[in-house]
């Protein structure tokens, strides 16, 4: 059985000041919800709020974390006043579930930033904000376990015996694009048509053993 990180007293205010956090991140000062993520972390905060360090959950607000955060990390930067409302944005949201889903799985912060980036949450907003916690939790966990899986693409190449190279090659796709397309860092549902068919072409496969039906 997965044991929660720490006691769940501190819980709500953990989401609460995560979420003010990341908000007050974006919208006030103008730092990416990934940046303030790489703040978080290296400066350990991120460590020590995993844990359940009431210092962190309670003791300080979101905007206080921010300032902490950037401040450790050696970033110089005037901070703005704290903002008044912070339960409506997605970027809200974004922190208030991450807080739940470290809590809930246990993982470290840096663990869960190493898998899934916060633009990837923050693009899950408008399906599971009204959504119960722990389907957020499964979403996670099954983007977490999708992203171990090799991509279609990379399973037909390797049937047919190709390397990147080859690939590139005989479709005349870029091999740059196509590593993107394995490394799930470009999603291929988006390409072109004219891209996937090269491609399928190239594997002698249909355009359906190749895209990966993303959500």
């Amino acid at each position: 059985m997965m044991m929660h990180a720490y006691d769940s007293i501190y819980l709500d205010d953990a989401m609460r000041n995560l979420g003010e956090a990341v908000d007050y991140a974006v919208n006030a000062c103008q730092i990416s919800p990934d940046e303030f993520m790489n703040f978080f972390i290296a400066s350990r905060l991120a460590e020590q709020f995993g844990k359940g360090n009431p210092k962190y959950l309670a003791g300080m607000s979101g905007t206080e974390l921010v300032m902490e955060s950037v401040s450790v990390s050696g970033k110089k930067m005037a901070f703005p006043p704290a903002r008044v409302e912070y339960d409506c944005s997605p970027e809200y949201w974004c922190g208030w579930i991450l807080a739940y889903y470290q809590w809930a799985t246990g993982r470290p912060f840096r663990d869960i930033h190493s898998r899934f980036s916060m633009q990837e949450l923050l693009k899950l907003y408008p399906t599971l904000h009204e959504a119960d916690e722990e389907k957020a939790v499964d979403t996670l966990n099954n983007m977490i376990k999708n992203a171990n899986q090799p991509t279609k693409l990379q399973q037909q190449r390797k049937r047919c015996g190709y390397t990147q190279k080859r690939l590139a090659e005989i479709s005349g796709v870029n091999m740059r694009t196509l590593q993107q397309y394995e490394l799930k860092a470009k999603d291929i549902d988006k390409a072109s048509v004219q891209t996937v068919l090269a491609l399928s072409n190239a594997l002698g496969c249909g355009i359906e053993d190749i895209i990966e039906y993303s959500a």
